[in-house]
């Protein structure tokens, strides 16, 4: 490659780390706008350690575990194209970028675990999750590793295709978090004495429209940036990206009788739907894609909610969880050439990838989640819970000032 050509693959993929990035505070707010008052310093500080946490693990230990590549090596060959370097420190910038998709997964489950979860063992699973967990299956899915994509290649003409992350990035967080959810048990008040839900509405509408806003912009940037160089990029991801947000937000207006919360996490549900067919499959197809997913989270959550009594309190399970699973499946499905896609997937490899990786993100959640509860406790004691997690843990509140009664 000459040198132009690289430094334009450098910032190409440098603006979609940036942008991703900039989705962390989008999970931030989305938080802060759907947990009390009385818990919102305590969603922004967690994303934001997590993210710090995630790029740490994953630089000293996830990175390798996934690419085989370390960087306890001198700058020059990290930044010079030496053995396993690309040249102007394109790879280091592919990490930055793959780092903002490993910080998504602690991020995730925050949403879940809201309100009633200690510090410490959260920084300890983010720690744990980012710097083995996640890149083992992210390894075996986008590095071939172990030769469960060469099997399925093998058995059905396709392996598992997942090109931004429905299943590898979205759905673990979204099964990791359930398990999470299921360990931690709901929040003191969440549901009567005879198991009636009992509501706890968003502490600001606008906090989380905000939230959702700035994870669609940048969820452009986790699509299209996925294609890792200039002559790679296609505006097919784009549009299937765009067509998959709106027919979320649709169908989550109707099938949400006009809620707020239900029509912006639309949103978010056909993105995360789209993000593994994006790359094969037509605007149409993306737009129904994306358009079950809405309905999909909005039924998911009541279901969640209400039926099963799990107090999911952003509903990541839904959102993410199974929606990251329609996801994977559908690109098997509308990705097909007979359904106007761009064809070379197969709808086996899409059942089994998915399947798979649901069941190790569930499996992995209940392990490092229990061994935590076993260890030092999941749970803010019922007095902590009551204060709220701002002062119990940071012993500030969102409005200080105003707290002073000046």
């Amino acid at each position: 490659m000459d040198t132009p050509s690289v430094g334009g693959d450098v910032f190409f993929v440098l603006v979609g780390a940036i942008l991703v990035f900039a989705m962390h505070g989008g999970f931030a707010f989305l938080e802060v706008g759907t947990v009390r008052h009385k818990n919102q310093v305590n969603a922004l500080v967690k994303i934001l350690v997590d993210f710090a946490i995630s790029t740490v693990t994953y630089f000293f230990v996830g990175f390798t575990f996934a690419y085989g590549t370390s960087f306890f090596v001198d700058a020059a060959t990290l930044s010079g194209g030496g053995e396993g370097f690309e040249l102007q420190g394109l790879t280091l910038v592919k990490f930055f970028f793959l780092t903002t998709f490993a910080a998504a997964i602690p991020a995730i489950i925050s949403g879940g675990i809201a309100e009633r979860m200690k510090f410490l063992p959260q920084c300890l699973a983010t720690a744990a999750l980012v710097g083995i967990a996640y890149p083992l299956f992210e390894g075996m899915i986008w590095n071939g590793n172990f030769g469960f994509q060469g099997w399925l290649e093998a058995s059905f003409g396709a392996g598992f295709h997942d090109f931004a992350g429905s299943v590898v990035v979205h759905g673990v967080g979204g099964w990791v978090a359930l398990a999470a959810v299921l360990l931690l048990g709901a929040r003191r008040g969440r549901y009567d004495k005879n198991g009636r839900p009992i509501g706890i509405p968003p502490s600001s509408i606008p906090w989380l429209a905000m939230g959702s806003w700035m994870l669609c912009v940048g969820w452009f940037g986790f699509n299209v940036m996925t294609a890792a160089s200039l002559e790679s990029a296609s505006g097919l991801v784009a549009i299937n990206s765009l067509m998959a947000m709106v027919g979320g937000i649709l169908t989550a207006l109707i099938a949400g009788r006009n809620d707020p919360g239900f029509v912006h996490n639309g949103a978010l549900a056909g993105l995360v739907a789209v993000c593994a067919g994006s790359d094969v499959m037509h605007p149409v197809g993306s737009l129904i894609v994306g358009g079950v997913a809405g309905v999909i989270f909005v039924q998911g959550f009541e279901f969640c909610q209400n039926k099963l009594k799990i107090d999911d309190v952003l509903g990541v399970w839904p959102l993410h969880g199974i929606c990251g699973a329609w996801g994977g499946i559908a690109a098997g499905i509308f990705g097909l050439e007979a359904l106007g896609g761009m064809g070379g997937v197969a709808l086996p490899s899409q059942i089994i990838g998915t399947i798979v990786g649901l069941a190790y993100a569930f499996a992995v959640g209940f392990v490092v989640y229990g061994i935590l509860k076993a260890a030092t406790g999941l749970r803010l004691s019922a007095e902590e819970e009551h204060m709220g997690a701002d002062l119990a843990i940071h012993r500030i509140s969102a409005n200080p000032e105003s707290d002073l009664g000046r």
